[in-house]
């Protein structure tokens, strides 16, 4: 299947009408242009996301005592001076605007949450469920959906057939984590899409315990054999943690 790539400034215009930086007619431009490509859509809800995540991770924090009156002093010193300012005038305004700048490049660097393994993974379940749909390989057959992965990853996911047990196997498809291409296989419980990532258990993307929900889905992961697993869904909890131990219980495919 193939998916249309948004180009960079496309993106680039996502970003700015998020943060609110364009005019009415481009912001105007770039909201019908997602009305009409999944892939701009997807980016939207991506850093909408991670905007929720950070006010919700980060709250504001109040600048240290007494710098406000200290910059106050400084530029009020500075408005003292001549009309045409001595070069010890020019060096101070200098030295200040470094340091407020330094300053605010330090708090934005250093206060940004760690985006976890669990936020990545995630939004390449949502990005999936705005594509037209949700597999880059489409089958309910176990044979097909694992050669499929070879040759896109270094090793092919395991498979179990599911569909005795109320999640059948609707396909495959490559997702990105960072900049590795990981294997998910996707299976289907009523009218609930289960993401099933596969990666290495000691990638360096494996970042800690993950939060039970990230944004209103479930997260189930565990880590079994030297792999790394990741079930994701909107379905209630419960089901997504019997289908992990489904998954963990059934016999090898081959």
């Amino acid at each position: 299947m193939t998916h249309s790539t948004p180009d960079d400034n496309s993106v680039l215009l996502v970003h700015a009408y998020l943060d609110g930086e364009l005019d009415p007619a481009n912001a105007l431009g770039i909201t019908q242009q997602m009305s009409t490509e999944p892939g701009l859509a997807a980016e939207s809800e991506r850093v909408k996301a991670l905007q929720r995540a950070i006010r919700e991770r980060l709250p504001r924090e109040e600048a240290p005592p007494g710098l406000h009156a200290r910059i106050e002093a400084s530029v009020g010193g500075l408005r003292r001076q001549q009309l045409q300012p001595s070069w010890r005038a020019l060096a101070a305004s200098i030295v200040l605007t470094a340091v407020v700048a330094s300053s605010s490049t330090w708090f934005m660097a250093g206060s940004q949450p760690e985006v976890t393994t669990a936020d990545l993974l995630v939004s390449d379940h949502i990005r999936a469920l705005m594509a037209p749909q949700p597999v880059d390989v489409a089958s309910s057959d176990r044979h097909t959906v694992k050669p499929w992965f070879n040759g896109r990853i270094p090793e092919s996911p395991r498979v179990v057939d599911l569909a005795k047990e109320d999640f059948p196997l609707i396909g495959g498809r490559i997702d990105v984590v960072g900049q590795t291409p990981v294997s998910t296989l996707v299976y289907r419980h009523a009218k609930h899409i289960i993401s099933l990532t596969a990666m290495p258990a000691e990638s360096h993307l494996e970042l800690g315990v993950p939060p039970r929900t990230v944004n209103g889905y479930n997260v189930v992961h565990w880590i079994e054999n030297g792999v790394s697993y990741w079930a994701i869904s909107d379905v209630a909890l419960k089901e997504l943690e019997d289908f992990a131990q489904l998954f963990r219980t059934s016999p090898n495919e081959l």
